[in-house]
């Protein structure tokens, strides 16, 4: 994410006789993708949350629910880490903790309600501006070809 390369024009993909450079197209694609996503998070409200915080926020968001140990050993961290964590987050109202019905001695953690809010209003200040600059940049038939891509895009995300 070198933001010295968000000026620089996007390399020639294709040759005349149709072979694509897959190097130049990843290159294009990272830069592309950068600056979308720096557009996005400019249309959500800002955050005081660290990285570390956010992403357990997220990984509770996908997961439903989980133990701090359990959340460690997704972040590949050491469970006195992730305690802080947990712990500001939970003094910011974000991560609520309860027995874990299997086994008392645990802590089971999950978002509240405040914290899906936030991610509710994030995604769709998101989709809206989204949505407008769609609207607003590309023609219905780009915007067509941009809903083709969209499987492809998330098929590399899975990769």
């Amino acid at each position: 994410m070198d933001e010295r390369d968000e000026g620089r024009p996007a390399t020639s993909t294709a040759h005349a006789d149709g072979d694509v450079e897959v190097g130049a197209v990843a290159a294009d694609l990272r830069l592309v993708v950068v600056q979308l996503l720096r557009r996005l998070r400019e249309q959500a409200p800002g955050s005081d949350l660290t990285k570390s915080q956010s992403t357990v926020l997220g990984l509770l968001e996908t997961l439903g629910s989980a133990t701090a140990t359990e959340l460690a050993k997704a972040q590949g961290m050491r469970p006195q880490s992730m305690a802080a964590i947990v712990a500001a987050l939970q003094s910011f109202g974000l991560v609520a903790g309860a027995p874990d019905p299997r086994d008392g001695r645990k802590t089971v953690l999950s978002l509240t309600e405040k914290a899906r809010e936030e991610f509710r209003t994030g995604r769709l200040a998101k989709e809206d501006w989204l949505t407008s600059a769609l609207v607003a940049t590309l023609t219905p038939e780009q915007i067509a070809q941009v809903a083709e891509v969209v499987p492809l895009l998330r098929r590399l995300g899975q990769a």
